[in-house]
């Protein structure tokens, strides 16, 4: 940080002051020798002949002195007034002052000028009292003075007291506007450094902005990437957070210690199913098998459009399947397709059995099993009036629910309402 910008310590706020101080003392001693010296000046007057006697008591008084001597006294004591007064104010121009600002000085440098200007202020009291002891003064006593002596001894006393308030009144305004100044100083450096980094702060900040915009749709989506990775590290780690806590209430004490888990009891009967389904059509007839844990430990199989109804055949006819009773049927919208949902149940073999047929949005169909399980009839019916599903081979496809000239089928994630009023 500069020197410009840095605040001033409270160390240099007290050396400035001091420095002010100090100043604004010398000024007003020097105001004193000015205002001594007029003084000493005009008791030489004409009109103040009386305290001419006292100025000077090694020559002659003034009573016996001629008109000439006079005039030479008056002029000898006016030029000694001058040369006082021009020598004070040479030795106050000519006192050491900081060349280095305070800001810039080391704690060093600090004292040292603090401790000079204490001992500056000190000799120039010392030299300005020794001044006014050593300065002419009455040689003759009150009660020796003549009324007019007396009168204009009072005069310089009043003036001469005049002076020193006034200097004394000067000096403290100068020390005050000196450490006014040097407190209004760092405080004006202090809000100027503020206001800088403030505005280099939203310069930093607009250029940012600027970047960002200029970046265009690239950024964009690097931004959005980047929370979508964010979001799904975050969902990662408090699936992973659960997952510890779930094994640590069960008992164990870390999950990657835990035992393989054991297969599906209903695993034999998916594995009957697969083979017996591949040996008969080939293993690309079936989509996906897999054991639905949600759903009671089923075994789910996904079998291809065109093949369902030979399939569907097999699985009542054949003696090892024997599936003859269909328990459920009902379609399902994933957006993206459409699905229809088969339970069948082996009373001959106690087993059990899903199957899943998928069809598009746009051409729906599935060919009908009522020829095979009669309860399919309005399970069939009731799936092509929700969700548009048609199935070929039906006897009777009709709505159930709803009245023919229903327009579009309500179970269906886009369907929009056509009467507002129902």
């Amino acid at each position: 940080m500069s020197d410009e910008k840095r605040k001033p310590t409270p160390e240099e706020k007290a050396a400035a002051a001091a420095e002010a101080r100090a100043k604004a003392e010398a000024l007003r001693k020097l105001r004193e020798q000015e205002a001594q010296a007029s003084q000493e000046a005009s008791q030489v007057e004409p009109s103040q002949e009386p305290q001419e006697e006292v100025s000077a008591p090694d020559a002659k008084p003034v009573s016996e002195m001629t008109p000439e001597e006079k005039a030479a006294a008056k002029k000898a004591a006016a030029a000694e007034a001058i040369t006082k007064a021009k020598a004070a104010k040479e030795q106050a121009e000519a006192s050491p002052t900081s060349a280095k600002p305070v800001s810039e000085m080391t704690p060093e440098e600090k004292a040292a000028a603090k401790k000079a200007a204490a001992a500056e202020a000190i000799a120039k009291a010392k030299a300005a009292k020794e001044q006014a002891e050593a300065s002419p003064t009455s040689a003759k006593p009150v009660s020796e003075m003549t009324p007019e002596e007396k009168a204009a001894a009072k005069k310089a006393a009043a003036a001469e007291a005049l002076a020193k308030a006034k200097a004394a009144k000067e000096a403290k305004e100068a020390a005050e506007d000196g450490a006014d100044t040097a407190d209004s100083d760092a405080d004006a450096k202090a809000k100027a450094a503020a206001a800088a980094k403030a505005k280099a702060a939203a310069a930093a900040a607009a250029k940012a902005k600027a970047a960002r915009e200029a970046g265009g749709d690239e950024s964009s989506d690097d931004d959005a990437k980047a929370k979508a990775a964010a979001a799904a590290k975050a969902k990662a780690a408090a699936a992973a957070a659960a997952k510890a806590k779930a094994a640590q209430a069960t008992g164990d004490e870390s999950p990657a210690e835990e035992a393989p888990k054991a297969p599906s009891k209903s695993q034999p009967y998916l594995d009957k199913y697969v083979s017996r389904i591949s040996e008969a059509f080939g293993q690309e007839v079936i989509e996906a098998s897999y054991i639905n844990e949600l759903g009671k430990e089923v075994p789910t199989l996904t079998i291809q459009n065109e093949r369902w109804h030979q399939v569907a055949q097999f699985l009542k006819d054949d003696e090892q399947l024997s599936f003859e009773y269909l328990s459920d049927l009902h379609g399902v919208d994933y957006e993206d397709r459409l699905e229809v949902y088969y339970h069948f149940y082996s009373y001959k073999n106690r087993q059990s059995l899903a199957v899943k047929v998928k069809t598009s949005r746009e051409e729906s169909k599935v060919a009908s099993v009522m020829d095979l399980w009669h309860g399919a009839n309005w399970n069939e019916r009731e799936t092509f009036d929700l969700l548009g599903i048609h199935f070929p081979g039906h006897k009777d496809l009709r709505r159930i629910l709803l009245p023919d000239d229903w327009v579009g089928y309500p179970l269906r994630k886009d369907y929009v309402q056509y009467d507002e009023e129902v």
